[in-house]
């Protein structure tokens, strides 16, 4: 099978832009992946390719979960993995792009910035290759390149200093971008992909890629995850482009486990069936004028949701938390839980987390909690004091700032999600 990572030496500096062109051209034989807990850019590989992305997260899951994840998933002809932040980054939580890409043998191609430099590029290059004796690093694509010389300088130099790296092309300065919102890519920018993809792939060498990101597959990985018992319930997820942030083997797992899950649009007004047995909100947006817009008149799913919880489960996350809280700001939200929020400026949180439950995700939120005292279990970040509530309960409704992956986590399905 053919197999590649796709990183670089920080965020913004053009790996979403190589994977998306790379994804179009492979788009009919593609599984792509999204390395560490994204949920904005594996939404934006399943628009490019078709073919839903699955996140490979090491924090969130063990070695040998991490693989059969992998593996499970990787059953078209090639595997395209997006990084996260730079090549080290999140070495210290075990997750960084070198970190999964080692553990997994996918070799990586590297994206440097060539913009105004040609020498020192190689000196980057060096120090990554380096850093770290056992790095999956076998290609480079130079990216910001004035021109053809530009590019040849800068490759001919590499080509001197290395024997071991295979520069496969390079990307011209200027490039058309893609449009960002405050917590990534605009999914709405679509028209302008094909030209894009084909610009950012003309001058790279399709062969040599192909060349590097051959690798053998493992076979026969042994279910490494403590088994659920299938639950004779029917699960209701609320997703739509409101609550949009859903991890597809999440989705996965939870029609493993459930005997029937459907799925809710709160943004139509869709109602909860009455023989619905638990509710799972996904994170998402709610809080933002657009957002809210879309739902603060969807009456119908607001009063079979309430209704719902009078009596039984209803998880949500992040986004499903606020809704279930009284209002964010002067918004009303669905009043089940005792708790408001307010939007500021700046996130509120960032990273990886662990709660005093024992469960451990990660978070990313703008809001923050009014009335924090209403809340039962506190979020902690690694390696720093004691945290700020996260989580609130009340009856049988629960409502979380944290994401989870649920395969791996049989604690949260029990006491969260089974009725």
């Amino acid at each position: 099978m053919k197999a590649i990572c796709i990183s670089s030496t920080a965020s913004n500096q053009g790996k979403t832009v190589l994977t998306t062109a790379l994804l179009y051209h492979y788009r009919d034989s593609v599984q792509p992946f999204k390395m560490g807990p994204d949920y904005i850019d594996p939404q934006f590989h399943k628009i490019v390719c078709g073919t839903p992305s699955i996140n490979l997260d090491r924090f969130m899951m063990n070695k040998k979960q991490l693989s059969w994840l992998f593996n499970h998933y990787s059953k078209k002809e090639v595997s395209i993995c997006e990084g996260v932040m730079g090549f080290y980054d999140g070495s210290d939580k075990k997750s960084s792009a070198y970190d999964i890409s080692k553990l997994l043998k996918i070799p990586t191609i590297i994206l440097l910035d060539g913009s105004g430099s040609y020498i020192t590029v190689s000196a980057l290059l060096k120090g990554l290759k380096t850093y770290k004796k056992d790095n999956t690093i076998k290609g480079v694509v130079l990216n910001k390149i004035a021109s053809q010389s530009h590019y040849l300088l800068i490759k001919n130099i590499i080509e001197k200093d290395f024997d071991n790296i295979k520069v496969i092309g390079w990307i011209k300065k200027d490039i058309e971008a893609l449009s960002d919102t405050h917590l990534g890519l605009d999914l709405n920018d679509l028209s302008k992909i094909e030209t894009i993809s084909k610009e950012v792939l003309t001058n790279i060498d399709i062969k040599s890629l192909e060349k590097i990101s051959t690798i053998s597959k493992q076979e026969n990985i042994e279910y490494p995850f403590k088994k659920v018992k299938k639950q004779k319930a029917k699960l209701a997820i609320v997703n739509d482009s409101n609550f949009s942030f859903l991890y597809h083997d999440n989705l996965n797992f939870l029609k493993e486990i459930f005997s029937e899950v459907i799925i809710i649009d709160s943004t139509n007004d869709e109602e909860i069936p009455k023989d619905t047995d638990i509710v799972y909100i996904c994170g998402g947006y709610v809080e933002t004028n657009k957002a809210y817009e879309k739902i603060k008149t969807s009456k119908n799913f607001k009063k079979s949701l309430i209704k719902h919880a009078k009596t039984k489960r209803v998880y949500g996350e992040c986004a499903g938390l606020l809704y279930l809280g009284q209002s964010v700001d002067e918004k009303q939200m669905s009043g089940i839980l005792d708790i408001s929020f307010s939007k500021e400026n700046r996130f509120q949180r960032m990273g990886y987390y662990y709660s005093e439950s024992g469960l451990k995700g990660h978070a990313f939120h703008y809001t923050k909690a009014k009335n924090p005292e209403n809340g039962f279990d506190k979020l902690s970040k690694i390696k720093e004091g004691d945290g700020i509530n996260g989580s609130f309960q009340k009856n049988k409704v629960y409502g979380t700032y944290l994401h989870s992956m649920f395969r791996g986590n049989k604690k949260l399905i029990m006491s969260r999600l089974i009725p």
